[in-house]
């Protein structure tokens, strides 16, 4: 199974500007005046091995959108955020246009960030593809509608090519797409929220966004611990902070970094990824925020075996 992360932040995409563009440069230049670089330097080699991530690359700006591996012509996506543009036209390219593909939507929840990418998803515009939404909210259809409607957007739902259907779903729900085995978990968040576990030969991938978890060992969130339970990969909400979460933005439905060290760990997670990005963080702060992840998941006994920072582009293959 391989899953593929399209958009990482959470609330709103992040600012990427001149200043932020200026620091990296900065920051490059003193790595490279330090470590005596001169023209014979094999800078790639530099760029790729010397080189902070933060300095070298980014963990991106768009809002919630990943790719589960399928094959053939399906398409399993979770939530329609910001990076489903450069998904759309990534399988554009992928497909040199073609139609006739299936894309089957999870939707976490009908909260914008998760949503403002499908109208510029171009196989939505195609005759011939078929798209099927699935979320536990009743009123998904009319949320899709709403959106493409003026005085919101120019082009109306009514008038996209691709053929539509919705699916109502329930926790605890499971069922199978394309070969792969789902399983509905309902998830505490303001207006609520889906999680989705999936499987496939032998491998699990749960996707876990825009959840409130308070203690790994509270009788609610062991619920949640078996539902992580043994996953190859956990993508989950770890928008705040420890301090955050428990001083100012406390029930504002997002969980922190700490109770998702914790929880992965309790439920044996293999790899876990930190997901919905406070979009105020710059790479610089965002790598400061893995780095203090990982110094506290080696003060635990119980911790899962790798912790990554979720990131625009980054394909996982378990």
């Amino acid at each position: 199974m391989k899953v593929c992360i399209w958009g990482a932040r959470g609330s709103l995409p992040a600012t990427y500007n001149a200043e932020r563009a200026r620091a990296k440069v900065k920051a490059a230049l003193e790595i490279a005046v330090a470590r005596g670089i001169d023209s014979t330097t094999d800078l790639d080699s530099f760029i790729d091995n010397e080189l902070p991530f933060a300095v070298r690359g980014s963990y991106g700006t768009n809002t919630p959108c990943i790719q589960i591996g399928t094959t053939g012509d399906d398409y399993l996506i979770c939530d329609c955020g910001t990076g489903l543009r450069d998904l759309g036209n990534a399988i554009m390219a992928e497909r040199f246009g073609k139609p006739g593909a299936h894309f089957h939507f999870l939707i976490s929840h009908l909260h914008w960030d998760h949503l403002q990418g499908f109208p510029f998803f171009i196989p939505a515009y195609l005759k011939g593809n078929k798209i099927s939404f699935y979320g536990g909210h009743p009123d998904i259809e009319k949320v899709f509608r709403t959106q493409q409607s003026e005085p919101f957007f120019p082009v109306k739902f009514d008038d996209l090519s691709a053929e539509f259907n919705f699916t109502r779903l329930s926790s605890g729900q499971e069922f199978e797409i394309a070969g792969i085995k789902i399983k509905v978990k309902a998830q505490y968040h303001p207006g609520g929220s889906f999680g989705y576990r999936f499987e496939q030969d032998g491998k699990i991938a749960v996707y876990s966004t825009d959840c409130e978890h308070k203690s790994a060992t509270a009788l609610s969130d062991e619920k949640f611990v078996e539902f992580f339970k043994n996953a190859d990969l956990l993508i989950m909400d770890a928008q705040y902070s420890f301090a955050e979460a428990n001083s100012i933005k406390e029930d504002w439905g997002h969980s922190n970094n700490i109770i998702a060290v914790e929880m992965s760990g309790f439920a044996g997670v293999k790899t876990l990824c930190l997901f919905h990005q406070e979009p105020v963080l710059d790479d610089f702060e965002l790598e400061k925020f893995l780095e203090d992840t990982r110094t506290y998941a080696e003060l635990v006994e119980r911790k899962p075996d790798k912790i990554i920072m979720a990131q625009d582009g980054l394909c996982i293959e378990l």
